[in-house]
């Protein structure tokens, strides 16, 4: 591990650099020898990022494509102290600061042009026709809500406008890799109304090999959609119909190995009798109408849809042996998520002349989730202790519904002193009906578990406030204190009677506290931001796997404690060359934590906090030179190094990743608007995990990959 001396070490001497060089003697450098200034929306209003008293991190659109983001998950390791995996299924557990995704509810939320992605079932992974990513590290409750315990990623793509424009691009690499994207965005009446359309598909033929009938196992492709429609009704409304869409297609959504062991020694194969295809279809959208006046206004009403099947049993015993397999095509009505949400907001104008500005808003939403899963047990199902060729079906309705309120306002103390407070209050209602049954072919249906329902409420108030200073017009210092929650509820009714039903659970509460400080050095030359933080959690919410069934159900159990610090450094040096450096130390572990044992309960105080690597760092080397201005000819060569520390993937900390390092590199050449590019990621091929259940199923992060990229811009 990385101990904190190291950081603060390598950080007070970039500090003490930075001092000696600042008000030495320069020429006034040409802007475009500077950092560009950049503009996000954290706080729900265009703001400069070194103005902005939260930490947060920023990913332009060339930056997307340069470090070849094609998924939510591709953000592991790039930001301090962010962590980023899957099981194989597309569904991602994100995790910030030791606060991290341990169930359906995540602890980091998603924004997709505003619009939060409900949930772990609806939300579309796919990256298309980016503007900017901005990562909100720290509790983001206040503005943001549920779970947003750990931090906020925005995800902002490009809206149409009066110029016509667009892009074609291809991308071709190992293991059958193709993408082939396009969009266009124009104005159909100048000046009132625009339109916008890209999509993407992108087939792959997987990284894993299937013994059993020696096939690509993960084989897959997926079709993406964006569109958009807006009218200018006048100069002060407007209105943004969009609509996103998601559809894929896995023939192998969960390639596990059996333990660690398995892993490392057979690295990408497995061996299993059951074969099937996911098919996963997501969609959102959404309606936006702005005003923009003495006061501002908007109103965002969206929907979000998602029904995940597999056409097939699914393998549940990761072997060639017919045990157990998990059946969930049960028809349209069932396994089909739908979430309503509708938000309101109020704010000030933008004013030299006052001393405050504020914000205000309603939120509410309204979910639907009816799940039917089956555990068939096959010819050896007598090897788990089950009836073979017989079935455990269970359904679980769900619904829920909230309403929040929030504000937020800015006072201005004196000259270089602001003062922000927030204050959010949510309340929840959450109802389950829950049922069980069994099956065997020759018998009437038994009940096993009747139709039985549970509802829960919850409260939550969610405060925020931030001392920031203008040390110099380019050095912002902040003290901040915040609170995240991320939702409570009810477990899933599962098979087996033992398990309670409709365990209802408590929300997580996380306080933290937070002292930053962002620069700008050699007249914007250098930008280098840092951060302490100290978070509590309590409740704990402590999800169970129940298997074969693969039903998770969730209690809450003691207290964890997470703090760190925080590193990111961006220098042009000299005219070509640009030096990133982003990194992070978390020590994240349970105050108490008190969970059932195969004797008695087990007290696990002192462990580590789950997917959350001891240390974070993310090293970057971009060489871009204009090898002929008359041609408009650009050369660029990018250099990546990640390492990522020590990471459990059990509570009881005996499954765990040694620390590991990845390199990326890209090579690229760019003729006016006509880009070509080979690129290649985890050039050492490394082999590490990723993503483990508490059982020792374990998932592999991606092997040595390459290939070669081409745009037009038009």
């Amino acid at each position: 591990m990385i101990p904190f001396k190291s950081l603060l070490f390598t950080a007070g001497a970039v500090l003490s650099l930075s001092f000696y060089s600042v008000g030495q003697s320069n020429d006034t450098i040409p802007l475009s020898q500077q950092l560009e200034e950049v503009t996000v929306t954290a706080q729900k209003q265009e703001e400069n990022l070194q103005q902005v008293p939260v930490s947060v991190s920023h990913i332009p659109e060339q930056e997307v494509r340069h470090l070849r983001l094609w998924q939510a998950r591709d953000f592991g390791g790039l930001f301090p102290n962010f962590y980023a995996s899957h099981s194989g299924d597309g569904r991602n557990v994100l995790g910030i600061r030791g606060i991290t995704t341990t169930s359906y509810d995540p602890a980091v939320a998603v924004y997709v042009d505003g619009v939060i992605q409900f949930g772990l079932d609806t939300y579309s992974n796919g990256l298309l026709d980016v503007e900017r990513v901005e990562v909100l590290r720290g509790p983001q409750g206040t503005l943001y809500g549920r779970n947003a315990m750990g931090g906020v990623i925005n995800i902002i793509t490009k809206k149409p406008t009066n110029k016509t424009n667009g892009f074609i691009g291809v991308d071709f690499g190992n293991y059958g890799l193709s993408r082939y994207s396009l969009g266009i965005k124009t104005a159909l009446v100048p000046n009132k109304l625009f339109l916008g359309a890209s999509g993407l598909y992108e087939k792959h033929n997987g990284f894993f090999t299937n013994d059993f009938n020696d096939s690509n196992y993960d084989k897959r492709n997926s079709l993406l959609g964006n569109y958009y429609l807006r009218y200018l009704a006048n100069q002060y409304w407007s209105f943004t119909f969009n609509f996103k869409h998601s559809g894929v297609r896995n023939n192998g959504a969960f390639p596990l190995a059996g333990s660690f062991d398995q892993a490392m020694e057979q690295p990408f194969r497995l061996n299993q009798n059951t074969l099937t295809k996911m098919v996963d279809n997501v969609s959102n959208a959404s309606l936006v109408a702005d005003y923009a006046g003495k006061v501002n206004f908007s109103s965002q009403t969206s929907f979000q849809s998602n029904y995940r099947i597999y056409e097939d049993p699914i393998d549940g015993d990761f072997s060639p042996l017919d045990i157990v397999s998990i059946v969930n095509n049960y028809g349209a009505d069932w396994n089909k998520v739908n979430v309503w949400t509708q938000e309101f907001r109020l704010s000030s104008s933008e004013n030299k002349n006052s001393k405050f500005s504020w914000l205000v808003g309603l939120f509410g939403f309204v979910k639907e989730d009816p799940v039917k899963q089956g555990t068939y047990f096959g010819e050896n199902g007598d090897m788990y202790g089950s009836q073979p060729y017989s079935t455990l079906v269970t359904t679980n309705r769900g619904k829920s519904n909230g309403i929040a309120l929030f504000g937020q306002g800015k006072y201005q103390v004196s000259e270089r002193l602001d003062l922000t407070l927030g204050l959010r209050y949510d309340r929840e209602n959450r109802e389950l009906t829950g049922g069980g049954e069994f099956l065997m072919e020759g018998m009437d249906p038994m009940v096993i578990q009747p139709d039985t329902t549970g509802k829960v409420n919850f409260n939550a108030l969610s405060p925020k406030g931030i001392l920031s200073y203008h040390l110099l017009d380019e050095q912002l210092l902040f003290l901040s204190y915040s609170r995240g929650f991320r939702a409570g509820g009810l477990s899933q009714v599962t098979g087996d009677p033992s398990q309670p039903a409709l365990l209802g659970y408590d929300p997580e509460f996380s306080n933290n506290f937070e002292l930053g400080l962002k620069n700008e050095f050699l007249e914007n030359r250098l930008r280098w931001n840092v951060s302490a933080f100290y978070t509590t959690v309590r409740d704990i919410q402590v999800p169970q796997l129940i298997l074969p069934e693969a039903f998770v159900v969730t209690t809450n159990e003691g207290e964890l404690t997470s703090m760190g610090l925080e590193s990111e450094v961006t220098a042009l040096m000299g005219r070509n060359l640009t030096v990133s450096w982003n990194a992070g130390v978390t020590d994240a572990e349970f105050e108490e934590l008190i969970v059932a044992g195969e004797q008695d309960n087990e007290s696990l105080k002192g462990n580590k906090q789950l997917f959350t690597p001891e240390f974070t760092s993310n090293l970057i080397l971009q060489y871009n030179r204009v090898v002929d201005s008359s041609r408009d000819i650009h050369l660029l060569a990018r250099a990546e190094w990640l390492w990522l520390g020590t990471t459990y993937f059990d509570l009881q900390n005996t499954l765990k990743q040694d620390p590991y390092h990845l390199v990326n590199a890209r090579l690229g050449i760019q003729k006016g608007q006509v880009a070509l590019a080979l690129w290649a990621r985890n050039i050492l091929d490394t082999r590490y995990v990723d993503y483990a259940y508490n059982f020792g199923a374990a998932h592999l992060g991606e092997p040595a990959t390459y290939g070669i990229s081409a745009r037009i811009d038009f």
